[in-house]
């Protein structure tokens, strides 16, 4: 899917300036792929038997993929950037990724949909991180 993002960032009929585009795909997707394992995974703790014990997980799976989704989607728009607005949306972003991380890895070995929850949140983290640095 980095592809199909790339490709449309490389399509863009204006100059992007400075920010790196690749960084800028990877975050962009990352975000969005996190919105969506986050998404399933708050399903998939809602079928567990253990679904009570499971409640800030669900919470924190759907804050987190509410978040992943719109910095996905502010940051696929470029036509007048807002460079400030991105870094804020960025900043928390990575909180939110963390935040889900570290509460899905503590279920993580008695549920295997909060492993992989944790690893796509912790990549969107990175990804998030990766692009901010870029930003200064």
């Amino acid at each position: 899917m980095t592809h199909h993002v790339a490709s449309m960032l490389e399509t863009y009929p204006k100059n992007l300036g400075d920010i790196d585009r690749q960084k800028l795909a990877e975050c962009i997707e990352a975000c969005f792929e996190c919105a969506r394992t986050c998404t399933a995974c708050a399903d998939a703790c809602l079928a567990e038997d253990t679904v009570a014990e499971l409640t800030q997980c669900i919470r924190l799976n759907q804050d987190c993929a509410d978040v992943c989704a719109a910095t996905g989607r502010v940051l696929s728009r470029q036509t007048g950037t807002n460079i400030d607005l991105n870094r804020v949306l960025l900043e928390t972003c990575r909180t939110a990724c963390r935040t889900c991380a570290e509460e899905c890895e503590k279920h993580a070995e008695m549920h295997a949909h909060c492993r992989t929850c944790a690893e796509a949140c912790r990549r969107c983290e990175q990804a998030c991180a990766d692009l901010l640095a870029s930003l200064d």
